[in-house]
């Protein structure tokens, strides 16, 4: 794990790197060792110490021969009660209009070295230029899950270089990723889902990493996807994963920027001078593992850029599965539909131009060999993010095509419907546009996912 610090008092082992920010007498416990400033230990030397950091993965227990001498100078402390989930929330409420590098720093105030920054090698580069600012010790691990890009490994040695720490790798099992492969072969989540590769390269080894820690800090946003994300808090007790005293409530959970917009991020990375990830200037906002991870256009969000095949409910690899609530999770088994638990979100795409097609009016269309007028029909779900996004477009390509040949339509696809809409409407993720020709039954699928108005009608018109 990397030991991240920003003074000029350091203390060396082969692993981490320690500084202080300050000159001042302080006692800091890093995991269950305590360390003193060199003005407690100036007579002991550099080579009798040992490391005073556990390692990210370490177990629980310690051997007490092993507890190096500066722990055994320091005042003896009672040990801090672990917080309760409900002290959590409290604490959320107090900091929900804190600045993130005021969340940072009370987060690596209160747990020290018994917390970690989880960095993706993406735009969360921004996470430890706060933890540097805060002057604090700090911690940075990622998941390399062997499918990243090479832009994305050159940035993590960039990031180490720029600020002088060392980056705590953590891999998934070997084993578990040759038998995942030999029966499924390298791309199976293209027919399958994301899910079970994720599990294997990412989340498994995220359990081991977060086995070590107390707490840890992730670049979660609220806007980063309005299906999962638009309710997480500054911090809370994580609702999936255990931490080092193991059980339900051992990991705290802290997401400094989660009320941060994505533009402001950036506004702050140029503003510090901050290394990037150089995909990011290619397209690419949301960054992953390089066959799920692809640029998006301008007006698409960040999110479709990943795992692109799949609907929108789905697009967590499973490190926040805690964000999926619970109601939206049971609608079809595997999230990616909507029944009873949907039915209260508002409807979208209302305008006097657009026909709400049903079922029945569904197949009725679809059978037709020949047609008044051709159609242009969105399969959709309201309560997806991507056809939220293109709400305003298509409601504007509706009213200009109002009385020029063309009729605009709309087909609710999810829930019970959607097995029929995969079947019978091409649909593959929501959202799905058919054009349906006048002298023809079988529908044209709209190809592109550029969904502003121009290139609309520029489909429709290549086609009536």
């Amino acid at each position: 794990m990397a030991l991240a610090v920003t003074s000029s008092n350091s203390i060396s082992s082969s692993s981490f790197a320690l500084t202080s920010s300050s000159n001042d007498i302080k006692v800091s416990q890093i995991g269950s060792f305590r360390l003193v400033d060199r003005a407690h230990v100036a007579s002991t030397s550099l080579s009798q110490r040992r490391s005073l950091v556990r390692p990210l993965n370490a177990e629980p227990k310690r051997n007490d021969s092993v507890v190096p001498l500066a722990a055994t100078l320091a005042t003896p402390e009672v040990a801090e009660k672990v917080e309760g989930e409900e002290d959590f929330e409290q604490f959320a409420k107090e900091l929900e209009n804190a600045s993130p590098l005021e969340i940072m720093d009370r987060a690596l105030e209160k747990f020290g070295n018994d917390i970690a920054i989880a960095f993706s090698g993406a735009e969360d580069v921004a996470l430890i230029e706060y933890a540097h600012l805060t002057g604090r010790p700090f911690r940075v691990f990622s998941l390399d899950t062997g499918r990243l890009n090479p832009e994305t490994y050159r940035f993590f040695d960039e990031v180490e270089k720029h600020f002088g720490i060392r980056i705590e790798y953590m891999f998934p099992d070997a084993v578990e990723v040759q038998a995942l492969v030999r029966s499924k072969g390298l791309f199976s989540f293209y027919e399958d889902g994301h899910q079970e590769c994720c599990r294997v390269r990412k989340v498994r080894p995220l359990r081991r990493a977060l086995k070590g820690l107390r707490a840890w800090i992730t670049g979660q946003r609220k806007d980063q996807s309005p299906g999962t994300r638009s309710e997480i808090p500054v911090v809370q007790v994580d609702p999936v994963f255990e931490g080092l005293e193991g059980g339900v409530g051992s990991l705290v959970k802290w997401n400094p920027v989660a009320n941060v917009k994505g533009n402001d991020i950036w506004n702050f990375l140029r503003t510090m001078d901050v290394p990037i990830n150089s995909l990011h200037t290619q397209g690419y906002i949301s960054i992953g593992c390089e066959p799920c991870t692809r640029p998006v256009l301008p007006g698409q969000h960040e999110r479709e850029g990943r795992w692109w095949w799949e609907d929108a409910k789905a697009k967590e690899c499973g490190l926040h599965k805690g964000n999926i609530k619970q109601e939206d999770a049971a609608v079809n088994g595997n999230g990616n539909g909507a029944g009873n638990a949907s039915e209260a979100v508002a409807d979208i795409f209302n305008s006097q131009n657009l026909v709400t097609l049903n079922r029945t009016g569904m197949e009725n269309l679809a059978r037709l060999d020949h047609r008044q007028e051709p159609w242009l029909v969105v399969l959709y779900a309201p309560w997806c993010q991507f056809c939220q996004a293109m709400e305003g477009s298509y409601v504007e390509l509706a009213d200009k095509l109002a009385g020029n040949g063309v009729k605009v339509g709309k087909f609710r696809a999810d829930g019970d419907q959607k097995e029929y809409a995969k079947q019978k409407l091409q649909l593959g993720s929501f959202p799905t546009i058919l054009f349906f020709p006048k002298h023809s039954s079988k529908p044209i699928k709209y190809p592109s996912e550029k969904r502003d108005v121009d290139s609309l009608m520029a489909f429709v018109d290549a086609l009536r």
